[in-house]
């Protein structure tokens, strides 16, 4: 009996005191607060413009879920055009809270599909300096009348390839953004007026680029320099020219050219222009 007894006295404590717990921990009996935020959803849309008789397609990307302004950036293509690949990192900034414009340099949206088009595109454009100036300037005009965009925080321009020759053009010769963003760009200056910028440039590139000559992107930063650009070039060891797009692999495979993607080139570059972007436009 007194065995019995114990028995029964050890299982009522326990059964209280597990009970007792439950009572003052169970998620059940607690009001659980949580403040759940909705993410970015982005949303794209044709974007046009117009200069000297013609019309430009570009393309605005935004967070559809921020009603608040945000700093702009311009986005300029590789030579191909405005294409899939251009829009998508428009998307890319736009989720990071940006409003970003992906600009046709081209006009009517031309896309090229061969690489003689795209060079006979690039290079007429590149010919013409003030006829692509013009282009740029419309587009920026049409952006700053976004509700969507603060126009106190600015612009910035970024490009790829041929668009990164573009926006250190735009650097030289002394266009209105705090920063010019080149990835594996063409050197070549366009400008034959260097006007004074206080911006930054940075310019990120393959350090195998045999597309890149060494000598003409000492020139193009020393340029800038000398009209007061805070200039920075980032080469990453055994990347070459296109090393941010993945469709650049497929390329160079069937036009037999100098192109390959590298990710970790890619994923470095790209966080390192988001701080740029994130301290020119944002403050931070």
């Amino acid at each position: 009996m007194r065995i019995l007894f114990i028995l029964f006295w050890l299982l009522g404590g326990t059964m209280t005191s597990v009970a007792m717990a439950q009572t003052q921990t169970s998620p059940v009996d607690m009001e659980l607060k949580t403040n759940i935020k909705t993410g970015p959803e982005v949303k794209g849309e044709s974007f046009t413009y117009s200069t000297g008789g013609e019309t430009y397609e570009g393309y605005l990307a935004r967070n559809a879920n921020d009603d608040e302004p945000r700093p702009a950036v311009i986005l300029v293509h590789e030579w191909w055009g405005l294409n899939d690949y251009t829009r998508a990192r428009a998307d890319q900034l736009a989720a990071l809270g940006f409003v970003a414009l992906a600009v046709d340099m081209y006009g009517d949206g031309q896309i090229a599909t061969h690489p003689d088009e795209a060079g006979m595109f690039s290079s007429q454009v590149m010919k013409d300096w003030p006829s692509a100036r013009a282009r740029l300037e419309a587009a920026m005009a049409s952006l700053r009348e976004s509700p969507w965009v603060d126009k106190d925080k600015g612009m910035a321009a970024m490009g790829y390839c041929f668009g990164g020759g573009v926006v250190m053009n735009m650097a030289l010769s002394g266009m209105p953004i705090k920063a010019a963003i080149s990835f594996h760009g063409s050197p070549t200056q366009a400008a034959s007026n260097p006007q004074a910028f206080e911006g930054v440039v940075k310019i990120y590139n393959g350090a195998q680029d045999p597309l890149v000559k060494r000598e003409d992107l000492t020139a193009m930063a020393q340029a800038l320099g000398a009209q007061g650009a805070q200039v920075e070039i980032i080469n990453y060891p055994g990347a070459t020219h296109g090393f941010t797009n993945p469709g650049a692999d497929k390329a160079a495979e069937q036009f037999d050219l100098p192109l390959a993607y590298d990710a970790a080139a890619d994923a470095a570059s790209w966080q390192a222009a988001l701080l740029t972007l994130d301290k020119v436009l944002n403050g931070n």
